[in-house]
């Protein structure tokens, strides 16, 4: 079974996700290949997957263009087959904010309301993300300079690698138990 683990990276942190994804899917037989949501594979070859994984770093409550772009562009595949979500974003190890609200549902992107409609994922996933300050562009080293915003924007990784692999390996469970 050939799957594509799309993803929308800005600084590499998501992608990161996506690998892992990939290489767990890889650990239970499947074929699974990673791709850039910025360089998918052509529309012939997408057609050729089985299922996807699609994924994007989440920027002011969105996920990147790219990542969009490849859903909404290859919509008609994707509702075809099964395909599953997640979104790279929060930062920090906190898992309310200070009104008590669930950190992961609140960053919930825009998109997933729309995407949940046009093409029915089997889930989606929220996960902590991870930023390194230094490879930061100027505007978001600007932006982590505005009082409160370091506070807010944490340096550091905080990708949980044993949650991600065991949602990889739902994933994985999934696609080989007969649908």
């Amino acid at each position: 079974m050939r799957v594509a683990v799309v993803c929308a990276s800005q600084y590499g942190a998501t992608l990161g996700i996506a690998e892992r994804i990939g290489a767990e899917l890889g650990l239970a037989g499947l074929d699974a290949r990673v791709y850039d949501a910025a360089q998918p594979p052509h529309a012939e070859d997408v057609a050729g997957f089985d299922a996807f994984v699609v994924g994007s770093a989440v920027y002011m409550g969105h996920w990147l263009k790219d990542a969009t772009t490849f859903v909404r562009r290859y919509q008609p595949t994707l509702l075809e087959h099964r395909i599953w979500l997640f979104s790279s974003g929060p930062l920090g190890s906190a898992t309310t904010d200070a009104d008590g609200t669930d950190v992961r549902e609140s960053t919930v992107p825009a998109e997933i309301a729309d995407f949940t409609n046009t093409v029915r994922p089997v889930g989606h996933r929220v996960f902590y993300g991870a930023i390194d300050p230094d490879a930061l562009s100027l505007g978001h080293r600007v932006i982590r300079k505005f009082p409160g915003a370091a506070e807010k924007i944490p340096a550091g990784d905080f990708r949980n690698w044993p949650e991600i692999e065991a949602w990889a390996r739902e994933i994985a469970r999934a696609l080989v138990t007969p649908a």
